[in-house]
């Protein structure tokens, strides 16, 4: 055993052979994640499309260092050189863009405002990123910038030259802002506007700014120009610069909050989470809160290299939705309402889409987080009460884009996963509404609804874009209300009509390709017919990619596709067809078919959403080391903890928590019921700590490069043929052991009975029906 430290904080045990070292423990899990995993990013091509987030897991302000100009999505990206400013963000994504954001910029020399001519040179040796930590020479001002953060508030640490003319630029960027610099109390309030998605009535993000040294000017700035008289300001485009003079090494602290609510209510979140606390004080804090939240999964007998990706994906999963919510004076939680501006009790989320996160990251909060997720259940009763839908992308309010009625999933896996104590009656009528009537805008509700629920499908020639990928969609999401309204013990009438349109999505396979495909109003198919192109009936994929979204009835698309055997030989053909594509509905080739191209995978997109499950599929037809083995080469292949990390965009934690629980040798195939469907795990151990304060421990102790294969299975103590996990069972914990071997074992998990749930299975008279 040999014993080596990473960094001054971070221990870990190795045990070496002649091949590869292998981690034994971990004990700060938070000094293995790197914030810079997928920030080597460009719109045509995402390798993660991330940003380094400052930030506590869920927090409703993240910090990051802004290469890009102010309002650009791609906020940081690892190839720039200059920082213009260290922005607070809510950004989801940079296609998402972001909302309430305001900037903070060290400067020395001559007063430089403007972002272009404040922006420093620097380089990635000279700059340290840890979640609850960011520290960056600036090498123009000669500053060394350090950034550490709370729920709502942080502190910024500024390392001055010898200087009579060193700055702190305050930029509340444009579209609507507001600064007033107060000398006597050594403050700065604003307000910023912004907003990449709206309309958002009455928006503002408030903020105060404290430093611990008297300013010698104080400014206010607009747009490009100083302001000579006046210290208060509101404009387009508002901003202030306070001054003074520095001996070299001299430390300026600033402390900032924010608050949606109100100048008096960010003050309050300063007063409350930063208190009397210092820098190092509040960054010990922020770094044990991270130690606390990873820990809850510890991961040993993995590389080093497996263990920083394993932590990194695992920081990804902790942010979104962050929280839109506040406390006031007596501790009563309220929030700003994005649909009506008001200030109103109760829990309020933002910043995900449902269409990415209802596969994986919302079930892997059910298994390792559920009491956040219940806060984010009555964020969403607040959602539905407040603007009369669910939303299906929020930023913060209701964003028009993506395609589906995933709320659905979302609300029923949760209830299903065994969260309670909250009104899921409201919940249940908000999906009922959601899937029956047309929404505000397309990406709200259901488009095309009336088209869906007479005929069984969304038609492909009556305006309605991506429309095989919205039946696909609706008839999963049909099948999550069908099991929440069993659940809930509704009308067996009402539970009968989600069972039948659950099965919907037979009306768009097509016997001749063996594949779905979009079908007219008068029932025939598309044509001309392309498997291969993108978007069109498609939502950023293609067939090869949609024909496999059929989550809750994998046994029934094995039906129509003629069988097992059938039915393996074409999820084989996904990996084995060239990367070939048709982009002509796009015009162009789009990041995500470029991602698809380069893999080297055949067909498989993992860097998108809507193939990320298929892998698990061969486990309904008996052959389920293909799972193992495509399992495993996924995760060796698509992911590092590099800059270059991901294979595509990592979209709020989803793409991450696929590479979590597949780690952990499980995957939610079908959420919104209660199992897991096995694969190939990848450490030799993983303890998760349940929030029950049951623990979890899955073993695989011969695990390594060669032995990726399951030779079996036992679960405390016995034997275990099945080729899926019960939620139910795994919160009771207990010890999963596979014994893993070079090669694939062809009987186990072979037989019918130990095939995962598919609805066919469970609802025999409803099979091969078209209503």
């Amino acid at each position: 055993m040999k014993r080596i430290f990473l960094s001054v904080f971070t221990l870990i045990t190795f045990t070496v052979s002649a091949q590869v070292s292998t981690v034994q423990s971990v004990s700060e899990p938070e000094e293995l994640v790197n914030p810079l995993m997928g920030t080597d990013s460009k719109p045509s091509l995402s390798n993660g499309n991330t940003y380094p987030a400052i930030a506590v897991p869920w927090g409703m302000n993240f910090w990051t260092p802004q290469t890009g100009k102010m309002g650009d999505g791609w906020a940081y990206t690892y190839a720039s050189d200059k920082i213009r400013g260290f922005k607070q963000s809510h950004q989801p994504s940079p296609w998402m863009n972001d909302y309430g954001q305001f900037a903070i910029m060290p400067v020395t020399g001559s007063l430089r405002f403007r972002e272009e001519e404040r922006a420093s040179w620097f380089s990635h040796k000279a700059e340290v990123a840890k979640p609850y930590y960011y520290s960056v020479y600036l090498a123009d001002a000669d500053v060394t910038a350090e950034i550490t953060p709370t729920e709502r508030a942080a502190q910024f640490r500024f390392t001055f030259p010898a200087s009579d003319s060193s700055f702190v630029v305050v930029d509340a960027l444009d579209k609507g802002s507001y600064v007033k610099v107060i000398p006597e109390e050594n403050k700065i309030i604003g307000y910023t506007t912004k907003y990449a998605r709206g309309p958002l009535p009455d928006f503002k993000n408030y903020f105060v700014i404290y430093s611990d040294k008297s300013f010698t000017l104080s400014r206010t700035w607009r747009g490009d120009r100083l302001v000579k008289d006046s210290l208060e300001l509101k404009a387009d485009h508002a901003g202030a610069v306070i001054g003074f003079s520095t001996t070299k090494g001299e430390q300026v602290n600033l402390k900032v909050a924010s608050s949606f609510i109100s100048f008096e209510q960010a003050e309050l979140n300063l007063e409350r989470e930063l208190a009397g606390d210092g820098f190092d004080q509040t960054r010990q804090k922020a770094k044990a809160t991270w130690n606390s939240t990873l820990s809850r999964i510890s991961v040993e007998g993995g590389t080093e290299e497996q263990l920083r990706t394993f932590y990194s994906c695992l920081y990804r999963t902790l942010f979104f939705p962050h929280k839109m919510y506040e406390l006031d004076a007596a501790g009563n939680i309220l929030h700003y309402s994005p649909y009506n501006g008001r200030t109103l009790p109760g829990y309020m989320f933002a910043g995900t889409g449902f269409w990415d996160t209802f596969r994986a990251l919302y079930p892997f909060l059910n298994l390792a987080y559920p009491s956040i997720n219940k806060e984010m259940q009555q964020g969403l009763i607040n959602d539905y009460k407040e603007g009369g839908w669910l939303p299906e992308w929020s930023s913060p309010g209701y964003a028009n884009i993506m395609v589906g009625n995933n709320s659905a999933s979302v609300v029923a896996d949760a209830y299903i996963k065994g969260l309670r104590g909250y009104d899921i009656n409201t919940l249940y009528e908000a999906l009922v509404h959601g899937a029956n009537n047309e929404g505000p805008m397309t990406a709200v509700g259901r488009a095309g609804v009336d088209y869906y629920n007479e005929l069984g499908y969304v038609p492909y020639d009556v305006g309605i874009n991506e429309n095989a990928a919205r039946t696909l969609e609706y008839a999963y999401d049909d099948f999550a209300i069908y099991q929440l309204a069993k659940a809930l013990k509704r009308p067996q009438e009402e539970i009968n009509l989600y069972a039948w349109r659950s099965q919907n999505y037979r009306h768009l396979y097509d016997a001749s390709t063996g594949l779905m495909r979009g079908k007219n109003k008068d029932g025939s198919f598309q044509s001309p017919f392309n498997p291969f192109k993108w978007g069109d009936a498609f939502t950023e994929g293609n067939s090869w990619h949609y024909s496999w979204s059929v989550f809750h009835d994998v046994q029934g698309l094995i039906e129509l596709m003629g069988g097992k055997r059938n039915f393996v030989a074409k999820l084989d053909s996904v990996f084995s067809l060239p990367p070939v594509f048709d982009d002509s509905y796009y015009g162009g080739v789009i990041h995500e078919i470029r991602e698809m191209q380069i893999a080297n995978m055949g067909q498989y997109a993992h860097g998108n959403q809507p193939i990320q499950h298929m892998i698990y599929l061969y486990n309904y037809a008996g052959e389920p080391w293909k799972t193992q083995y495509w399992a495993r080469e996924t995760m060796r292949r698509m992911y590092r903890p590099t800059p270059d990390g991901y294979c595509g965009d990592e979209d709020n934690g989803q793409t991450s928590a696929w590479y979590v629980f597949s780690s952990m040798g499980f995957y939610p195939v079908t959420p919104a019921t209660d199992q897991y469907v096995l694969g190939a795990p990848l450490f030799r151990k993983v303890t998760l700590r349940l929030e029950n304060g049951k623990e979890l421990v899955i073993e695989a102790p011969k695990n390594s490069v060669e032995n990726l294969y399951v030779q079996g299975l036992r679960f405390n103590g016995k034997k275990y043929e099945k080729n899926w996990l019960s939620h139910r069972e795994l919160q009771q914990g207990g010890r999963l052991v596979f014994d893993m071997g070079p090669e694939p074992n062809t009987r186990r998990g072979t037989a019918d009975e130990n095939f995962p749930f598919s609805f066919s299975n469970q609802n025999l008279s409803l099979n091969n029906t078209n209503k």
